[in-house]
């Protein structure tokens, strides 16, 4: 999701030596390795689809898989923040490791935070987003900005491992974000609280995403997202003609979306202006224009409206949409790193 700032610091704190403890009861045969072959990541899964403790996909009823279930002090953790959880995991980082930089121009992430919680980390790790860089210290809870280009490096021999957290928010948490401070920030005063475990009771009952792919989108949130693709583009010459057909294409589909609705009868015709459209821009160079985090608009634009508008069985793909910048070469679905 694209923040105001780079990092924004929450008011929340927790124990990590607690969390520690707790996760290193998890059997480390649990661990899955980078989807990607990325050396010195891993990742535990907590909440995926259908709870599938091997699912990598992004679209579906997000469920805690059995490790979380095994985690009471994290799940109060996620209770504290007051959110409706998608894809989230526990993120592990050797030393003298990295997370390559990369923006995530994915639709999954466009309108998701990614909540960070160190658990066991060392000064020498460094997170980079934009120009800015931060240490997030053990135990406090961090937001960033998803789309500009970020990375993290394990310039340490101690491994890190962070609660990485997905979630389109909730009324508590948007008002801790309200609360938050940037690294830049000195307000006197300014304390995180501190949430200790909670001994006994029930496990806490928390929100999971049921709806996160639209089976037809709505003409509303195509403009959405076409609106703010064009803003963050550079401005060429060649953008003024695909502002024009992508207008278009958005009236159109408005038209067809008031007549039918999720009809599947209709798909034929909404994937007909779907893939005349795509050859339309690609003839009017779309191909040639950056966007102002690095990515290319029409990589961003297959992620958020062209892939994902019309929703047909099997036709979407629901694992991740590569997130590599343009230098690099394009990383198939599934691959790419997340900090």
């Amino acid at each position: 999701m694209k923040l105001p700032a780079p990092f924004i610091q929450l008011p929340i704190s927790f124990d990590a030596a607690a969390l520690a403890r707790e996760i290193s009861q998890i059997e480390d045969a649990h661990w899955r390795p980078h989807p990607g072959g990325m050396p010195g990541n891993s990742a535990l899964t907590l909440i995926t689809t259908d709870g599938d403790p091997d699912s990598d996909e992004t679209a579906g009823l997000m469920r805690p898989t059995p490790w979380l279930l095994r985690l009471p002090y994290l799940m109060q953790v996620l209770e504290a923040l007051g959110a409706t959880w998608g894809r989230s995991r526990l993120m592990r980082l050797s030393g003298q490791s990295e997370v390559s930089p990369h923006v995530d121009v994915n639709y999954y992430w466009r309108e998701r935070m990614r909540v960070h919680v160190p658990i066991i980390t060392t000064p020498s790790v460094r997170f980079h987003c934009g120009d800015s860089e931060v240490n997030m210290a053990a135990g406090e809870c961090w937001i960033f900005d998803t789309w500009r280009r970020h990375c993290v490096l394990n310039h340490g021999d101690d491994t890190r491992i962070h609660l990485v957290a997905d979630t389109v928010g909730g009324g508590r948490f948007w008002d801790l974000v309200a609360q938050g401070r940037t690294p830049e920030q000195r307000e006197p005063g300014w304390q995180p609280k501190r949430l200790d475990p909670r001994a006994g009771g029930d496990m806490p009952a928390l929100d999971f995403e049921s709806f996160n792919v639209p089976v037809v989108m709505s003409p509303w949130e195509l403009r959405e997202h076409i609106v703010f693709l064009l803003n963050d583009a550079e401005h060429v010459p060649q953008l003024a003609p695909i502002q024009i057909a992508l207008q278009r294409f958005a009236h159109c589909w408005h038209a067809l979306w008031s007549c039918h609705g999720t009809d599947p009868a209709s798909f034929p015709r909404y994937r007909e202006l779907l893939e005349r459209t795509q050859q339309d821009i690609v003839g009017k160079g779309v191909a040639q224009i950056a966007l102002r985090n690095g990515g290319r608009l029409m990589q961003a634009l297959n992620a958020h409206v062209f892939t994902v508008a019309l929703n047909e069985p099997k036709a979407v793909p629901t694992t991740e949409i590569g997130s590599a910048l343009p230098a690099e070469p394009m990383r198939q679905s599934g691959t790419p790193a997340r900090a």
